[in-house]
């Protein structure tokens, strides 16, 4: 991906955060959403079935095997930046009923005048019903009526790191509320070595669902670097084999860790609980450089 120069970008009120637009030079109608520096999104206006970001296309697995091929699915999504994930939904399942929490008002301002949900894409492909409610996404989670929803995403980001009380047992509590009985819980986590964080999260998300698995590159699976974990969640059993092929064959391969391996990953870790909560990592300065 190579980009292009600034388009869109302006403070937020009171001189908040910094929001920017940046052209993808490989893709014509295709930008890349940052606040206050940090990628967000990934959108391409042409395509919307295209996920970039190698953490989204983990989402866009889940997405896939989540139910059979083209059935609508109810997705509640907390974080919703670009409006990436909502759109690759409405386009590769139809009919679909999506709700998506934002709680920055001037970031969803941007997107809704600068990413429009309306734009024709060149595949013809009409994004379906998509609702934004700018709101804290714990605040909606508690608003919502239980078992509602098919698929929960959580990927809220501020600043680059996810508010400490969108990372608990709690939290994963109230996800797990919104979810029908077949439904996946799915979390974007980024963190470092030593991982700390990342375990308590999975340890907070174990003890809530009966199923988990984490996909992640391998190098931040082992906890070397800096990078994104995707963990996934059900009562049910998740669909591990086809997760593992796709995540293998993958641009960028990634591991999934499952059973033992998740055993290990977690390593006896607390999990997270509102009391003793903190907000994830703060990347290193040179990780969206």
């Amino acid at each position: 991906m190579s980009l292009n120069g600034t388009d869109g970008g302006q403070p937020g009120p009171d001189g908040g955060s910094r929001i920017e637009l940046l052209g993808d030079l490989d893709r014509p109608r295709a930008w890349v959403l940052l606040v206050d520096g940090v990628p967000q999104s990934h959108v391409d206006l042409d395509d919307p079935r295209y996920l970039d970001f190698e953490y989204m296309r983990r989402f866009g697995h889940l997405i896939d095997l989540a139910a059979p091929a083209g059935r609508a699915l109810r997705v509640l999504h907390l974080g919703a930046g670009g409006l990436t994930l909502a759109r690759y939904v409405a386009a590769t399942r139809p009919g679909s009923r999506q709700l998506a929490a934002e709680s920055d008002s001037e970031l969803a301002m941007v997107v809704r005048r600068r990413l429009p949900l309306d734009q024709p894409s060149r595949s013809r492909t009409r994004t379906g019903r998509i609702t934004v409610r700018v709101a804290d996404a714990r605040a909606v989670l508690e608003q919502v009526a239980a078992g509602s929803f098919d698929v929960v995403v959580a990927d809220v980001f501020a600043g680059g790191q996810t508010p400490a009380h969108l990372t608990s047992v709690e939290f994963t509590e109230a996800a797990a509320r919104v979810l029908g009985p077949s439904g996946i819980y799915a979390a974007n986590i980024g963190d470092g070595p030593p991982l700390a964080h990342a375990r308590g999260r999975v340890a907070a998300v174990r003890s809530v669902f009966r199923h988990a698995c984490v996909i992640a590159e391998p190098g931040v699976l082992r906890g070397r670097r800096f990078g994104n974990l995707v963990v996934a969640a059900a009562n049910r059993e998740l669909p591990i084999e086809g997760l593992t092929r796709r995540a293998a064959a993958d641009p960028f391969p990634a591991r999934l860790a499952e059973g033992a391996a998740l055993d290990q990953f977690v390593a006896g870790s607390r999990p997270i609980t509102d009391a003793d909560a903190q907000p994830s990592p703060a990347p290193p300065p040179d990780v969206f450089a």
